[in-house]
């Protein structure tokens, strides 16, 4: 017998046996298969459920991680979402690590070390799903094709439901979800903005917290080569003037919003920054304000501004943290506030209606190895997150109050 009719032989005996083979093999993998109950599941969630700080999967505190863009059907009251973008800076790059080093930042807080003595609720097992959506994959490459990215990525998240129980509670306040967005530069805020007014069917009030104004008009950064006119030009979206584009653009409320810890140099001889900042809408306390009227003199400034009823977009630039205490930042100004200084202030504003929020512009590879900024970062996201949720259950029994119905459901 020749080798090709050994080969055929030996051909035909592999094919005719290969039904039986797979068969052998799939019955293998069934009775390979366990079967788990409730209570083993349980058991197994005891057991392995938990992470300690320096464990895990490096999501915000620990919370659970869909990638919510891609998987609609996702329910959340609040979202975490990354938005790694730094090419329109006008100094020092690297935000776009920021998501990462926020979420670094966090590893110490947990839903079971999470509960918050001053607000007396723990923001991460309260009425709110809370996820980490992970990042919006922005290029790197063309801003057009970045500010679009983020542009349809906020308005697809903010208009996902939130969950059944927040949809079907009788406060208002529970039934669309918010985002809460890592940056990044601060022109994240523009499309962020664009997606409310589209979301609410109406222009926002914007709280600012930084050093600098933003509210520039892009051609104070002085160029020959653009038309200081044509507010089409790419260059426009920036860092400094993202404000400035919201304005022209209808998206904040008119004589409503409030920037804070200012102590930014202006354009040219005069304080025309100022005069533009003010026809814009907004009114300005500076950094040297505390010392004057106190953390209380703040709050009340604020509060007195925007009040608790009109839609707030609270915008938190790191760098309105002097230097010295978070230098992880592309434009430092020294004199700033204190981590604690800030952190009062916002606990003091906790009853605004804010719809959605942003801390940017944590660039960590200035920050040495203490990680000192990313951690500042997330301690301020704690307290933004702290207070959203605290705003539900005071709305909740706001509305339980004025119906005299029982206890919500939630």
């Amino acid at each position: 017998m020749n080798y090709t009719l050994i080969m055929k032989y030996l051909t035909f005996i592999v094919l005719s046996n290969l039904p039986l083979l797979v068969q052998s093999h799939s019955h293998h993998r069934v009775d390979d298969v366990r079967s788990f109950s409730q209570a083993q599941l349980d058991e197994l969630e005891r057991k392995w459920g938990t992470d300690w700080g320096f464990s895990g999967i490096g999501t915000f505190a620990h919370l659970p991680h869909i990638r919510c863009l891609t998987q609609p059907e996702t329910e959340f009251d609040i979202a975490i979402i990354g938005a790694p973008f730094d090419t329109a800076v006008s100094y020092r790059p690297g935000a776009r690590f920021g998501p990462r080093a926020i979420r670094a930042g966090s590893s110490r807080q947990t839903s079971f070390r999470g509960f918050n003595p001053r607000a007396n609720l723990n923001p991460y097992t309260s009425w709110a799903k809370i996820l980490d959506c992970g990042d919006i994959p922005i290029t790197p490459f063309d801003n057009s094709l970045a500010l679009r990215q983020m542009n349809e990525a906020f308005i697809e998240l903010g208009q996902r439901s939130a969950t059944l129980k927040s949809r079907s509670s009788s406060t208002p306040y529970l039934h669309k979800p918010k985002l809460l967005t890592l940056g990044g530069d601060h022109s994240i805020a523009l499309p962020a903005l664009r997606a409310l007014k589209k979301i609410h069917g109406k222009p926002v009030a914007v709280v600012h917290f930084d050093a600098h104004l933003d509210t520039w008009h892009p051609a104070k950064y002085p160029s020959a080569w653009i038309d200081p006119e044509d507010i089409s030009s790419q260059s426009f979206f920036n860092h400094g003037s993202m404000f400035w584009l919201a304005a022209t653009e209808g998206l904040i409320k008119n004589s409503s919003s409030v920037h804070a810890g200012l102590r930014t140099r202006l354009s040219g001889d005069d304080a025309a920054d100022y005069e533009d900042d003010s026809q814009q809408g907004w009114i300005r306390i500076s950094t040297d304000d505390v010392d004057d009227i106190g953390v209380k003199g703040v709050i009340k400034t604020i509060m007195d501004r925007v009040g608790t009823e009109t839609p707030v977009y609270l915008s938190i630039d790191i760098d309105v943290i002097d230097p010295g205490l978070a230098p992880g930042t592309g434009t430092p100004e020294p004199g700033g506030w204190t981590t604690r200084e800030l952190i009062r202030i916002l606990r003091g504003i906790e009853g605004m209606n804010v719809v959605g929020a942003d801390i940017v512009e944590v660039s960590p590879a200035y920050d040495g190895g203490s990680e000192v900024t990313g951690l500042a970062a997330a301690q301020i996201a704690y307290e933004v997150l702290t207070s959203i949720v605290r705003k539900g259950l005071i709305e909740q029994a706001k509305v339980v109050k004025n119906t005299g119905e029982g206890r919500d459901e939630l």
